[in-house]
This record gives C-alpha cells, structure tokens and sequence, in this order.
C-alpha cells in the first residue's frame, strides 16, 4: 500500500510562504541578534576555554544528516557518557535521549538551555534550508527507534524545526516512554498549516518568556 507524502499534500502556496518567512526572519534575527551572539560566546569561551560552537549530527529530510549548530552547553567529551553519567542516568537517557539536571551542563550552559538561547546559532541551518522554523524537532538517528515505520516516513517528509509543536506545548512533560511525544510530532506533521504554525510561534515565545518546560 503505498504511504500518503504529509508534504506533497500541503498547499504550494503555504510551502512558499513558509520559505520566505525561514528566510527573511532568520537573516534579520542574525543581524539583530549579533550582539547578543558575541556576548554568549565569550560567556561561553570563558568558562573554560573550549569551543563556542557545537555541531551536533540529526536527521534531516528525506532521512539526510545534519549538522545542527548550538552554543555549546555541556562541558568538553560530555559525549563520554559513561565516564559521567550514573547508571539511572545512563537508562533515562537511552530511554528519552535527555536527561533531567543533566551533570554534564556548564553553568553557563544551564542558563543558554532555560531561555533556550542555545538554540539561536540554528538560525543558519534554517538559512541553509536544512531547517525550517516550525517543524518536527530535529532528532538523533537512534531515536527513530521511538517511531513506527509509517512515523518515520511521515516525520522525515518534513523539515525538522527550531520549534514545534511538541516544543512549545509540552516539551519536558510529553516522553518517549507514554508516547504522547510521537503523537505530538505527528499532530503537526498531520495538520501543518500557517495557522498552525502562527500558533506554535507565539506559544514559543510565551515558553521561553516564561520559561515553561525548560531546563
């Protein structure tokens, strides 16, 4: 039987209005946001000297890898997980991919993750049309796993996003485990519209405000 494509059904025009506004907001948020930029990185420079920037691999469309650009949050080989992580650690993260008051995070680190300013150097996937910004958010390729094989199909048929559906109405309180995460990347990649995505961008807003669901 062959699989609908959630993407060949939405609206050329939607599809053309939701490029122009990655592109447009996007640059205009790098020039507007650049002074902030080069104060988070010297923070981050300064805590302990390693590397400002973090290149992180996800799954893009169509199943690509991506590099998906973050200031750099955790502290140097935080990808040694066993060296630092206990073995309830270890499980809730080979479990949910994330782990609650994580020991890895800087200091500086756990304040970029709270007002999810980590997440601002994404701005250039976006402009590199790897990215959109209302999307699936972007996961590791372990994570499919999480996913049905129909899932799958329909959550790489779209670009993952600097926010979601999932993001801005549920973050931290929909898992993996209960399955109401995959039921909320599915809402959106089901029901994408530019009412929709209008939505998930002021309920974002109002998240980091408040900083609801951050940690």
């Amino acid at each position: 039987m062959q699989q609908s494509n959630p993407i060949a059904a939405q609206p050329m025009l939607y599809r053309f209005v939701k490029r122009f506004f990655d592109l447009t907001a996007s640059l205009a948020a790098l020039v507007l946001l650049s002074p902030i930029f080069l104060v988070l990185a010297v923070l981050v420079y300064r805590e302990d000297g390693g590397p400002v920037f973090y290149r992180h691999l996800r799954v893009g469309r169509g199943g690509k890898s991506i590099g998906v650009y973050k200031f750099r949050s955790m502290k140097r080989n935080a990808d040694e997980l066993k060296k630092m992580l206990t073995e309830e650690q270890l499980a809730q993260y080979y479990r949910e991919f994330k782990i609650d008051d994580d020991p890895r995070v800087t200091k500086i680190g756990g304040m970029l993750r709270r007002t999810s300013l980590d997440e601002l150097p994404q701005l250039l996937n976006i402009i590199k049309g790897e990215m959109s910004v209302i999307g699936p958010r972007p996961i590791v390729r372990d994570e499919l796993g999480q996913y049905t094989a129909e899932q799958q199909a329909k959550l790489l048929s779209v670009k993952p996003g600097l926010t979601g559906y999932w993001q801005a109405y549920a973050r931290n309180n929909a898992t993996y485990a209960t399955g109401e995460r995959q039921k909320m990347e599915m809402y959106y990649v089901e029901n994408a519209s530019l009412w929709l995505d209008i939505r998930i961008l002021i309920r974002t807003v109002a998240a980091v405000i408040t900083k609801d669901g951050a940690q």
